[in-house]
């Protein structure tokens, strides 16, 4: 540690630190817009300048690091003033320069009251110009559906150029011209084609890029904010919900260092109007051949006719990738109380929670990527199917300290990798040591295996499973202190519902068996929207969308969707957590247990709780550890040795793609003109800007 002075407090700070970071350590307030803590040191806006004593000109924070500062003649600290009349005529000279040719747009800009410039102009600034020259023009770049430009406002930071190569790992942005003509542009101005483009919104300190989608659509102050989680893919990421009255207007991201720092997915932020088109308002009965509106007693009759004439062993459960675990839970009981043990969730049929929480869950978790030196990744394509935790992958690997092989889709995943081949027969070369890539797993301190739901949603996705299991404990993945085995889920529901034991029961009917033609009378689909059902089942489907699920149903009970509802959802690392309610379920759309639990009386299987908070504590009471939100029950690393020992036959076909559409993923995206858009822009249906 370094001793330093900063306005005359002495603090020890580490000697890696600069001196921006030293003096915000003491307290100081330091205004900035080039610098950020998660991108590279670029040094070009000068906003930052403090002085320092026995230096005759004030010198940038950023990037001035602490061991470059000289001690006094005497050996005294390093002295550092932040609020001296020389500070303060630099900072006010910068902000001068900065606003010679910035565009007096206040007024309309997207940005306005939630602007770094706007804030540190008020602050830092002065209140007159000596420049009365015509402000430069530049002309608007276009950057594909989600990122709209007004670069007039640009005062060249680079954030956006420093993020789009280092965190997104796509280099898309640049700088073309010099001086006064220096403008920031894509390349040939085509559409950007990052999963995580949306937060340059985030990280621009002026207007010049904002969100096309929500352009003029509300100001911050007219908002109304919850703290909720992502459910788009399994990684829960933390984000902020912006309602106004009863409309979901924005989502934006929070920080969790231990999830998804302070990103978040393209469809996380941009699904938003997906959660106000085709939903579902009001039950519906099929008539005929066709949907009609209906009274919620009409449908409840229906339904309960239909189970009354079923055999219990012909009625099940299938629940979709938005479960929430409440809804879940209430509809295993209901079956219970039914009769039947046919319960299964969409993706999970490879796992059997039996075997221990670690045969399911990212034990290493997405912050232990950090200290990982080998990645083995199986069957899996982590940009499309959790692009946050690919871009914590990518933040390893360019430490140039992770090694990375891939089983599977030789796809474009932002950082180099060992590609070792497409089928599952790879995997049995790589445990017999004929891979070079075998030594390099052996010889890491904390390896991890990475199993994806491209191995794990294959008709021998258990054998797959066992497989990587099996080789993760041979490398000596599973050690004490370190559990390399890492399973990535792609969908929120999958962990919750293994935590609570969302399978067949003793003799019930796997997913397989129950979408096989005539093998079930009635199926309850809770969002399931990714299973084909049979004909001849009779299907109530409990959802939120005009879907494939409502499409097939026989009676539609309309629900809530995730910011509508109170819900907890456990995500891939095995962290429980909570979607708050940040608004309100269209018409007569209901909380998806209190359907359940409506639906119950009227079966006469009444359950027995009437309220969300009587709910969880049933749930707490059968399993304890969802009751820790945001805390990770780590799993017993013996159930990865037991998971090894399962084995079985595995089909030598290479491993295909999860996720065959990124934005097409589930009802809300497919719901979203947005996702739509990116859609037809990623498979180059669309033409760019320059063609």
């Amino acid at each position: 540690m370094i001793k330093i002075i900063v306005d005359g407090k002495e603090v020890e700070v580490p000697p890696e630190y600069t001196l921006l970071q030293a003096c915000e350590s003491a307290g100081a307030e330091i205004p900035r817009f080039c610098y950020h803590e998660r991108l590279s040191i670029a040094g070009n806006c000068r906003m930052c300048l403090v002085e320092l004593k026995g230096t005759p000109k004030p010198v940038a924070s950023c990037a001035w690091g602490v061991r470059d500062c000289r001690p006094g003649p005497n050996g005294e600290p390093p002295e550092i003033n932040t609020k001296s009349p020389m500070v303060k005529k630099a900072r006010e000279g910068v902000m001068e320069f900065l606003l010679i040719n910035h565009p007096l747009d206040c007024p309309i800009c997207d940005q306005g009251g939630e602007c770094d410039l706007q804030d540190q102009a008020m602050g830092y600034g002065v209140d007159t110009s000596r420049f009365a020259e015509n402000k430069r023009a530049v002309e608007d770049k276009y950057l594909g559906v989600l990122v709209k430009t007004s670069m007039n406002r640009c005062i060249q930071c680079t954030r956006c150029v420093r993020f789009a190569a280092e965190v997104c790992g796509v280099p898309e942005m640049g700088a073309i011209g010099r001086g006064e003509d220096m403008e920031i542009t894509s390349y040939l101005e085509s559409a950007l084609t990052s999963e995580l483009q949306g937060n340059l919104v985030d990280i621009c300190p002026v207007g010049a890029l904002t969100s096309k989608p929500y352009a003029f659509a509300a100001r911050p102050w007219e908002l109304g904010k919850t703290q909720s989680v992502d459910v788009m893919d399994g990684v829960g990421s933390a984000i902020r919900v912006d309602t106004r009255g009863r409309e979901v207007m924005r989502i934006l991201p929070r920080v969790n260092e231990a999830i998804n720092e302070e990103w978040i997915s393209d469809k996380t932020r941009h699904v938003v109007d997906g959660l106000r088109t085709q939903r579902l308002d009001q039950p519906y009965v099929r008539d005929g051949g066709k949907l009609r509106p209906a009274s919620w007693p009409e449908a409840f009759g229906l339904i309960k006719a239909k189970v009354a004439s079923a055999d219990a062993k012909k009625i099940g459960a299938i629940a979709g990738d938005l479960a929430a675990v409440e809804e879940m839970f209430a509809l295993k009981q209901l079956l219970a109380q039914l009769g039947s043990s046919n319960v299964a969730a969409e993706s999970v049929a490879a796992f059997n929670p039996k075997a221990g929480r670690a045969s399911y869950i990212f034990n290493p978790s997405i912050a232990g990527i950090e200290q990982a030196d080998a990645l083995l990744i199986i069957g899996s394509n982590p940009r499309k199917e959790a692009s946050i935790l690919n871009a914590r992958i990518r933040k390893r690997w360019r430490t140039g300290q992770l090694a990375i092989g891939v089983i599977g889709e030789q796809a474009d995943l932002t950082y180099s990798y060992d590609y070792l081949g497409a089928g599952a027969d790879t995997l049995a070369d790589l445990a017999a040591g004929k891979h070079s890539f075998a030594e390099t797993l052996k010889n890491a301190k904390n390896p991890i295996v990475l199993i994806g739901a491209a191995a794990t949603s294959r008709r021998d996705g258990a054998a797959l499973l066992a497989a990587a299991a099996k080789l993760a404990a041979d490398i000596g993945a599973v050690k004490d202190g370190w559990n390399g085995f890492a399973v990535l889920h792609p969908a929120a529901s999958s962990v919750g519902a293994l935590d609570i034991g969302f399978v067949p029961g003793e003799g019930g009917k796997d997913l397989a068996q129950m979408t096989t033609q005539g093998a079930m009378d009635v199926v309850f689909a809770l969002g399931a929207d990714e299973t084909k059902l049979p004909d001849g089942a009779f299907v109530v489907y409990i959802g939120t969308h005009g879907d494939r699920g409502a499409h097939r149903a026989d009676v539609i009970l309309p629900g809530a969707a995730y910011t509508e509802k109170s819900g907890i959802y456990v995500n891939t690392e095995g962290r429980v957590q909570i979607a708050n309610r940040a608004s309100f379920p269209p018409g007569d759309a209901r909380e998806d247990w209190a359907i359940i639990r409506a639906l119950s009386e009227a079966l006469g299987a009444k359950l027995p709780y009437d309220s969300l908070a009587a709910l969880r504590k049933a749930i707490f009471a059968a399993v304890p550890h969802l009751m820790r939100v945001d805390q990770i029950e780590a799993g017993d690393a013996g159930a990865v040795r037991t998971l090894a020992a399962a084995g079985g036959s595995i089909d030598k076909a290479p491993l295909k793609p999860a996720i065959a559409d990124y934005f097409m993923t589930n009802p809300i995206a497919r719901a979203s003109a947005v996702m739509a858009e990116c859609s037809r822009l990623a498979s180059g249906q669309m033409l760019t800007a320059a063609e």
